[in-house]
């Protein structure tokens, strides 16, 4: 996964935890943070390699609620608005023009929560020059892959 060797090179330290499917869960260092993270994929079925990713933060604490945050293939539109659509479930999503994000934590619950039982998600909106624009992410692997980031963080 392209994505993995691309975050492992940056300055922080960045210890796979596993890889599932389109999926990685990594722990960052200091820190320690830890989260899932998939690219989207292209129509045809390759990973699109343009920076875009879907990303789910562990969280520790009282709460432990994962945090979502995704960072669009292009620069959406001015005002465009985002929605996510998960199986039969729409999210409205909120952020600037390149990192959409949930609005608060009981959404990002929710986003998490419908994810488990999907197939794929999909980022929708209308880029810079007002076409649309599509990112979509497969979800086999991703629960594992969350799991993955929470446990690999739990208690440090």
């Amino acid at each position: 996964m392209s994505l993995v060797l691309a975050l492992l090179s940056a300055a922080v330290l960045r210890e796979p935890l596993g890889v599932w499917q389109h999926w990685a869960a990594l722990r960052e260092t200091p820190g320690p943070r830890c989260f899932a993270v998939a690219q989207p994929l292209r129509r045809d079925g390759t990973t699109d390699r343009r920076g875009g990713f879907a990303l789910v933060a562990a969280r520790q604490g009282a709460t432990r609620a994962p945090s979502l945050l995704f960072h669009l293939s292009r620069p959406r539109g001015e005002g465009a608005p985002l929605t996510l659509v998960i199986g039969e479930r729409r999210f409205a999503l909120v952020g600037d023009r390149e990192s959409p994000r949930a609005a608060d934590a009981e959404t990002d619950r929710a986003i998490v929560g419908a994810m488990r039982g999907a197939a794929a998600m999909t980022l929708t909106t209308l880029d810079a020059a007002g076409r649309p624009l599509s990112d979509t992410y497969p979800l086999a692997g991703a629960a594992t892959a969350i799991d993955a980031a929470q446990l690999g963080c739990a208690g440090r």
